[in-house]
């Protein structure tokens, strides 16, 4: 039975929690109703959780979301194995999504001492590969040992989608201290995150 208007209708059927993320992909593509719905419920705290963390808006996260598994219905056939995990394409996917809304929209003033609250929605790793919580934990760890000039301009870059240049302008800085902060806290960030990288 295949899915009208889009890749969420149908029941949800229990078998599917046993089959492999691209076996639900391929459903997915074909209009499965049963295996999109299993897709779905799969991925959905994920994609939701990813959308947050960029857009920090529950309501804006809700419409990404839906896009998110809309394109991946449409462009199942493009998903290669070769190249990461289902579940690493689709929070690619959000991502890039969350990020064309982010900077559609103009910059919003944020208070300097708003970093605990920018902290508590990242959930993903600058390179964009989703985190378990405790995973996620350790970044917010590592960012808080930051000087908070570089903390806030990193989760501002890589977690929320701004570009220097508006990190610039939300910071009230020139563009080239801006991609100072941004640089030195990724590189103190990877430091931190990677046991031994320094011989210890």
């Amino acid at each position: 039975m295949g899915v009208r208007g889009g890749p969420i209708g149908g029941s949800f059927f229990p078998a599917g929690a046993a089959l492999a993320d691209d076996l639900l992909l391929a459903g997915l593509a074909e209009g499965d109703a049963q295996l999109s719905v299993a897709f779905v419920r799969r991925f959905q705290r994920k994609v939701f959780g990813v959308a947050v963390a960029v857009l920090g808006d529950a309501s804006l996260a809700e419409d990404v979301a839906q896009q998110a598994f809309e394109r991946a219905w449409r462009h199942a056939a493009l998903f290669d194995p070769r190249r990461g995990t289902v579940g690493g394409w689709l929070a690619g996917i959000t991502h890039n999504l969350a990020v064309d809304v982010v900077r559609s929209r103009r910059p919003a003033p944020i208070d300097p001492g708003d970093i605990e609250a920018l902290l508590g929605a990242v959930t993903r790793t600058p390179e964009g590969v989703a985190l378990a919580s405790e995973s996620a934990a350790e970044v917010r760890a590592a960012i808080r040992e930051l000087p908070v000039e570089q903390a806030r301009a990193l989760v501002l870059s890589a977690y929320r989608g701004l570009t220097a240049r508006e990190v610039a302008e939300v910071e009230g800085i020139p563009l080239g201290t801006a991609k100072t902060r941004i640089r030195t806290a990724m590189l103190r960030l990877h430091a931190a995150l990677e046991p031994g990288r320094n011989g210890s």
